[in-house]
Protein backbone atom coordinates (compact mmCIF):
# COMPACT_ATOMS: atom_id res chain seq x y z
CA UNK A 1 0.00 0.00 0.00
CA UNK A 2 1.29 3.46 -0.90
CA UNK A 3 2.07 5.76 2.00
CA UNK A 4 -0.08 8.83 2.59
CA UNK A 5 1.00 12.30 3.72
CA UNK A 6 -1.11 15.29 4.77
CA UNK A 7 0.37 18.72 3.98
CA UNK A 8 -0.90 22.07 5.23
CA UNK A 9 -0.45 25.26 3.22
CA UNK A 10 -0.28 23.42 -0.11
CA UNK A 11 -1.54 26.23 -2.34
CA UNK A 12 1.91 27.70 -3.05
CA UNK A 13 5.58 27.72 -2.17
CA UNK A 14 7.12 24.93 -0.13
CA UNK A 15 3.77 23.26 0.56
CA UNK A 16 2.86 22.95 -3.10
CA UNK A 17 6.37 21.86 -4.09
CA UNK A 18 6.27 19.18 -1.39
CA UNK A 19 2.85 17.97 -2.55
CA UNK A 20 4.15 17.61 -6.11
CA UNK A 21 7.37 15.92 -4.94
CA UNK A 22 5.64 13.31 -2.79
CA UNK A 23 3.04 12.66 -5.49
CA UNK A 24 5.81 12.07 -8.06
CA UNK A 25 7.44 9.63 -5.66
CA UNK A 26 4.25 7.56 -5.51
CA UNK A 27 2.81 8.78 -2.20
CA UNK A 28 -0.85 9.57 -1.71
CA UNK A 29 -1.08 13.25 -0.84
CA UNK A 30 -3.77 15.07 1.14
CA UNK A 31 -3.03 18.61 -0.04
CA UNK A 32 -4.81 21.05 2.24
CA UNK A 33 -5.30 24.79 1.84
CA UNK A 34 -7.74 27.52 2.80
CA UNK A 35 -9.18 27.94 -0.72
CA UNK A 36 -9.06 24.58 -2.54
CA UNK A 37 -11.53 25.81 -5.16
CA UNK A 38 -8.71 27.93 -6.63
CA UNK A 39 -6.29 25.01 -7.09
CA UNK A 40 -5.92 23.46 -10.56
CA UNK A 41 -2.53 21.73 -10.85
CA UNK A 42 -2.81 19.43 -7.83
CA UNK A 43 -6.44 18.51 -8.49
CA UNK A 44 -5.39 16.98 -11.82
CA UNK A 45 -3.19 14.35 -10.14
CA UNK A 46 -4.87 10.99 -9.38
CA UNK A 47 -3.02 10.34 -6.11
CA UNK A 48 -3.63 13.84 -4.69
CA UNK A 49 -6.72 14.75 -2.68
CA UNK A 50 -7.16 18.51 -2.42
CA UNK A 51 -9.30 19.65 0.49
CA UNK A 52 -9.97 22.65 2.70
CA UNK A 53 -8.07 23.22 5.95
CA UNK A 54 -7.53 26.45 7.86
CA UNK A 55 -5.11 25.98 10.75
CA UNK A 56 -7.00 28.67 12.66
CA UNK A 57 -10.23 26.64 12.47
CA UNK A 58 -10.32 23.44 14.55
CA UNK A 59 -13.43 22.11 12.80
CA UNK A 60 -11.75 22.36 9.40
CA UNK A 61 -8.71 20.50 10.74
CA UNK A 62 -10.81 17.62 12.06
CA UNK A 63 -12.80 17.43 8.81
CA UNK A 64 -9.69 17.42 6.61
CA UNK A 65 -8.11 14.61 8.64
CA UNK A 66 -11.29 12.52 8.53
CA UNK A 67 -11.85 13.17 4.82
CA UNK A 68 -8.25 12.16 4.14
CA UNK A 69 -8.70 8.94 6.10
CA UNK A 70 -11.93 8.22 4.25
CA UNK A 71 -10.14 8.72 0.93
CA UNK A 72 -6.91 6.78 1.54
CA UNK A 73 -7.58 4.64 4.62
CA UNK A 74 -4.59 5.80 6.64
CA UNK A 75 -2.19 8.70 7.11
CA UNK A 76 1.49 7.95 7.59
CA UNK A 77 2.94 11.44 7.87
CA UNK A 78 2.10 15.13 8.14
CA UNK A 79 3.96 18.23 6.98
CA UNK A 80 2.99 21.20 9.15
CA UNK A 81 3.91 23.82 6.59
CA UNK A 82 1.26 26.57 6.82
CA UNK A 83 2.81 29.75 8.18
CA UNK A 84 3.79 33.34 7.48
CA UNK A 85 6.23 35.95 8.75
CA UNK A 86 5.14 39.04 10.64
CA UNK A 87 7.90 41.62 10.45
CA UNK A 88 8.52 45.18 11.49
CA UNK A 89 9.47 47.02 14.67
CA UNK A 90 7.85 45.28 17.66
CA UNK A 91 6.41 48.55 18.98
CA UNK A 92 4.52 48.96 15.69
CA UNK A 93 2.96 45.49 15.82
CA UNK A 94 -0.57 45.33 17.18
CA UNK A 95 -1.81 42.80 19.76
CA UNK A 96 -4.05 41.35 17.04
CA UNK A 97 -1.05 40.78 14.77
CA UNK A 98 0.84 39.13 17.62
CA UNK A 99 -2.07 36.77 18.28
CA UNK A 100 -2.39 35.88 14.60
CA UNK A 101 1.33 35.10 14.27
CA UNK A 102 1.12 32.53 17.04
CA UNK A 103 -2.30 31.23 15.97
CA UNK A 104 -0.91 30.28 12.57
CA UNK A 105 2.73 29.38 13.24
CA UNK A 106 2.40 27.66 16.63
CA UNK A 107 -1.15 26.88 17.73
CA UNK A 108 -2.11 25.75 14.21
CA UNK A 109 0.75 23.24 14.20
CA UNK A 110 -0.28 22.01 17.64
CA UNK A 111 -3.91 21.58 16.60
CA UNK A 112 -3.12 19.68 13.40
CA UNK A 113 -0.70 17.46 15.32
CA UNK A 114 -3.26 16.81 18.06
CA UNK A 115 -5.87 15.81 15.44
CA UNK A 116 -3.54 13.18 13.98
CA UNK A 117 -2.04 11.71 17.15
CA UNK A 118 -4.89 9.27 17.94
CA UNK A 119 -4.53 7.75 14.46
CA UNK A 120 -0.73 7.58 14.76
CA UNK A 121 -0.92 6.02 18.23
CA UNK A 122 -3.42 3.42 17.06
CA UNK A 123 -1.06 2.43 14.28
CA UNK A 124 2.05 2.73 16.51
CA UNK A 125 3.66 4.66 13.69
CA UNK A 126 3.70 8.16 12.31
CA UNK A 127 5.96 10.96 11.13
CA UNK A 128 5.54 14.65 11.95
CA UNK A 129 7.56 17.09 9.83
CA UNK A 130 7.37 20.65 11.16
CA UNK A 131 8.53 23.43 8.86
CA UNK A 132 10.49 25.87 10.97
CA UNK A 133 13.07 28.36 9.71
CA UNK A 134 16.58 29.56 10.25
CA UNK A 135 14.74 32.13 12.39
CA UNK A 136 14.01 29.26 14.76
CA UNK A 137 17.74 28.95 15.45
CA UNK A 138 19.07 32.52 15.16
CA UNK A 139 17.43 35.94 15.36
CA UNK A 140 17.40 38.96 13.08
CA UNK A 141 16.20 42.54 13.61
CA UNK A 142 12.57 43.38 12.78
CA UNK A 143 11.61 39.69 12.95
CA UNK A 144 10.97 39.49 16.69
CA UNK A 145 7.47 38.01 16.32
CA UNK A 146 8.40 35.56 13.57
CA UNK A 147 11.51 34.45 15.49
CA UNK A 148 9.46 34.07 18.67
CA UNK A 149 6.93 31.85 16.88
CA UNK A 150 9.61 29.68 15.30
CA UNK A 151 11.61 29.41 18.54
CA UNK A 152 8.37 28.24 20.16
CA UNK A 153 7.81 25.73 17.35
CA UNK A 154 11.34 24.38 17.75
CA UNK A 155 10.96 23.98 21.51
CA UNK A 156 7.59 22.30 21.11
CA UNK A 157 8.87 19.93 18.43
CA UNK A 158 12.02 18.91 20.31
CA UNK A 159 10.19 18.26 23.59
CA UNK A 160 7.35 16.47 21.78
CA UNK A 161 9.84 14.18 20.05
CA UNK A 162 10.77 12.63 23.41
CA UNK A 163 7.14 11.93 24.31
CA UNK A 164 6.17 10.49 20.95
CA UNK A 165 9.24 8.28 20.59
CA UNK A 166 7.54 6.07 23.21
CA UNK A 167 4.75 5.54 20.65
CA UNK A 168 7.08 4.95 17.68
CA UNK A 169 6.08 8.35 16.29
CA UNK A 170 8.95 10.45 14.89
CA UNK A 171 9.15 14.27 14.95
CA UNK A 172 11.47 16.15 12.60
CA UNK A 173 12.17 19.85 12.07
CA UNK A 174 12.94 21.34 8.65
CA UNK A 175 14.79 24.67 8.75
CA UNK A 176 14.81 26.50 5.40
CA UNK A 177 16.86 29.64 4.95
CA UNK A 178 15.83 32.31 2.45
CA UNK A 179 13.60 30.83 -0.25
CA UNK A 180 12.25 31.98 -3.59
CA UNK A 181 8.59 31.58 -2.64
CA UNK A 182 5.42 33.59 -2.11
CA UNK A 183 6.31 33.53 1.61
CA UNK A 184 8.68 36.47 1.08
CA UNK A 185 5.98 38.45 -0.68
CA UNK A 186 3.52 37.81 2.14
CA UNK A 187 6.14 38.79 4.71
CA UNK A 188 6.66 42.13 2.95
CA UNK A 189 2.91 42.67 2.85
CA UNK A 190 2.71 41.98 6.59
CA UNK A 191 5.29 44.65 7.46
CA UNK A 192 4.11 46.58 10.52
CA UNK A 193 4.58 50.34 10.21
CA UNK A 194 3.70 53.26 12.46
CA UNK A 195 4.43 56.77 11.15
CA UNK A 196 4.75 58.13 14.68
CA UNK A 197 7.72 55.91 15.57
CA UNK A 198 10.31 58.06 13.80
CA UNK A 199 12.99 57.30 16.42
CA UNK A 200 13.55 53.97 14.66
CA UNK A 201 13.96 55.40 11.13
CA UNK A 202 17.76 55.14 10.92
CA UNK A 203 17.70 51.63 12.36
CA UNK A 204 14.93 50.48 9.98
CA UNK A 205 16.77 51.88 6.95
CA UNK A 206 19.99 50.12 7.96
CA UNK A 207 18.22 46.82 8.64
CA UNK A 208 16.38 47.01 5.32
CA UNK A 209 19.71 47.55 3.52
CA UNK A 210 21.09 44.47 5.26
CA UNK A 211 18.05 42.42 4.24
CA UNK A 212 18.34 43.62 0.62
CA UNK A 213 21.87 42.24 0.52
CA UNK A 214 20.72 38.93 1.97
CA UNK A 215 17.92 38.66 -0.59
CA UNK A 216 20.35 39.43 -3.43
CA UNK A 217 22.32 36.31 -2.47
CA UNK A 218 21.26 33.04 -4.07
CA UNK A 219 18.10 31.81 -2.43
CA UNK A 220 17.08 28.17 -2.33
CA UNK A 221 13.99 27.22 -4.29
CA UNK A 222 10.80 25.65 -3.01
CA UNK A 223 11.82 22.52 -4.94
CA UNK A 224 15.15 22.44 -3.08
CA UNK A 225 13.29 22.49 0.23
CA UNK A 226 10.79 19.88 -0.98
CA UNK A 227 13.68 17.56 -1.84
CA UNK A 228 15.09 18.05 1.67
CA UNK A 229 11.71 17.31 3.23
CA UNK A 230 11.38 14.13 1.18
CA UNK A 231 14.86 13.03 2.25
CA UNK A 232 13.94 13.66 5.90
CA UNK A 233 10.74 11.65 5.46
CA UNK A 234 12.47 8.66 3.89
CA UNK A 235 16.00 8.46 5.31
CA UNK A 236 14.95 6.02 8.04
CA UNK A 237 16.72 7.94 10.82
CA UNK A 238 15.55 9.74 13.95
CA UNK A 239 17.48 12.91 13.02
CA UNK A 240 15.69 15.88 14.56
CA UNK A 241 16.84 18.88 12.50
CA UNK A 242 17.44 19.41 8.78
CA UNK A 243 18.79 22.82 7.73
CA UNK A 244 18.81 23.93 4.08
CA UNK A 245 19.98 27.27 2.76
CA UNK A 246 22.69 29.29 1.05
CA UNK A 247 26.20 29.98 2.37
CA UNK A 248 25.11 33.04 4.34
CA UNK A 249 22.41 30.97 6.06
CA UNK A 250 24.89 28.22 6.93
CA UNK A 251 27.30 30.84 8.28
CA UNK A 252 24.62 32.20 10.62
CA UNK A 253 23.66 28.72 11.85
CA UNK A 254 27.33 27.93 12.54
CA UNK A 255 27.84 31.26 14.32
CA UNK A 256 24.88 30.61 16.62
CA UNK A 257 26.19 27.14 17.44
CA UNK A 258 29.82 28.05 18.06
CA UNK A 259 30.08 31.67 19.20
CA UNK A 260 29.61 32.85 22.80
CA UNK A 261 26.43 34.90 23.15
CA UNK A 262 27.99 38.37 23.20
CA UNK A 263 30.31 37.57 20.31
CA UNK A 264 27.33 36.27 18.31
CA UNK A 265 25.24 39.35 19.11
CA UNK A 266 28.05 41.60 17.90
CA UNK A 267 28.31 39.48 14.73
CA UNK A 268 24.60 40.10 14.01
CA UNK A 269 24.81 43.80 14.86
CA UNK A 270 27.65 44.28 12.41
CA UNK A 271 25.28 43.18 9.67
CA UNK A 272 23.28 46.39 9.94
CA UNK A 273 25.24 48.96 12.04
CA UNK A 274 27.71 49.41 9.20
CA UNK A 275 24.86 50.99 7.23
CA UNK A 276 24.04 53.48 9.99
CA UNK A 277 25.52 56.97 10.07
CA UNK A 278 26.19 56.63 13.82
CA UNK A 279 26.85 53.18 15.32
Amino acid sequence: MNKTILITGSSSGIGKAAALKFAREGWNVIATMRSPELEQQLTALPNVFVTQLDVQNSASIQKAVQDGLDRFGQIDAVINNAGYGQNGIFEAITPEQIQKQFEVNVFGVMNVTRALLPHFRQRKAGLILNISSGAGRFTLPMLSLYCASKFALEGFSEALSYELSSQNIVVKIIEPGGTETNFSNVTREEFAHNDTLTDYDAFVDAANTMFAGMIAARLVTADDVADAIYEAATDGTNTLRYAIGNDDFKKRILARQQMPDQEYIQFIKQGYTRFMAVN
